[in-house]
């Protein structure tokens, strides 16, 4: 069949002239990865607009293309039910607008599947009294156990690791730090709307260390003895909360080496991102090998 044709079977008889098919496409940009991205921005109804995707998926079939995505703003909802019966199916949505998508080929579908995981951040401050800042909290599961826990919190979008642990201190505590390491990282599984959840204990350094607590989240905050804090019952009794204190310890007392945010420049990105790794093995193993290099050329 030829591409008239098959343009002629897609949109019916809507255009003709001089024996030539016309018809409008969705405008489409390539994605990188052999499929197109549409952005729907000007309003178009439904029936049009089920003529026009007809016409423009034919394209791309002969094009070679592969996924297709559609992102229809909120403005546009009545061509969602039309876009999923066209064979689309949703792939994430945020506040402004739902993203659907489509596989064109037949070949296993290789596009990827919405972000999977959320990041949370936990902070562990203590003083030179070695006392730890912690928290009780107005809401969730801690919310009327009487429970001190260290401060933690959910990573904003496009914010680093380190960034939203000082944000989430100075929110909950008023108390300002620097950030110091990351000593340890867990993974767990269908915990919030059946994503998986990253957790980041992180050391900072107070830089204040006068209290004014969030009103909206937290019951109440104090500088609390670490081994008072270590010792609630909860922190005995929970593996996590026991590798959180041991790790304290570990990095205060016996040089115990975490991970550090290196600023780094890639291919993928012009904005700079952060490579998280062991600052004093790496400062170390780098000074021996140029030690090694020295006594090769002395």
């Amino acid at each position: 069949m030829s591409v008239s044709m098959d343009l002629r079977e897609v949109v019916g008889s809507q255009v003709c002239g001089n024996g030539v098919w016309h018809t409008e496409l969705l405008p489409a940009t390539n994605d990188g990865h052999g499929g197109v991205i549409v952005e729907m921005k000007e309003h178009m109804d439904s029936e049009t607009f089920v003529i026009v995707l007809r016409a423009s998926m034919l394209q791309w079939k002969q094009q070679g293309k592969k996924g297709v995505w559609i992102k229809l703003p909120i403005g546009l909802v009545h061509l969602v039910e039309t876009t999923v019966k066209e064979g689309f199916r949703y792939h994430h949505a945020e506040p402004s607008y739902l993203m659907l998508v489509s596989w064109i080929p037949n070949t296993p579908n290789n596009i990827p599947a919405n972000v999977t995981h959320r990041v949370r951040v936990g902070a562990i401050i203590l003083n030179d009294k070695r006392e730890v800042l912690t928290v009780q909290e107005k809401s969730g599961r801690f919310r009327g156990t009487g429970i001190w826990k260290i401060p933690t919190g959910v990573v904003d979008e496009g914010e680093d690791i380190f960034m939203g642990a000082i944000r989430e201190v100075r929110e909950e505590t008023g108390v300002d730090t620097e950030f110091v390491e990351v000593l340890g990282f867990s993974q767990s599984h269908k915990t919030f709307f059946e994503k998986s959840d990253l957790f980041f204990l992180c050391m900072l350094r107070p830089l204040s260390f006068d209290i004014q607590k969030q009103e909206l989240e937290i019951e109440a905050v104090q500088w609390m003895p670490f081994e008072e804090y270590a010792a609630q019952p909860f922190a005995q009794k929970h593996e996590l909360f026991k590798y959180i204190n041991e790790l304290c310890l570990a990095k205060v007392d016996r040089d115990y080496a975490g991970f550090s945010p290196r600023p780094t420049l890639s291919m993928f990105s012009d904005q700079p991102s952060y490579l998280y790794l062991n600052n004093k093995d790496l400062d170390k193993s780098s000074s021996a090998n140029n030690s090694c290099i020295n006594v090769k050329l002395g």
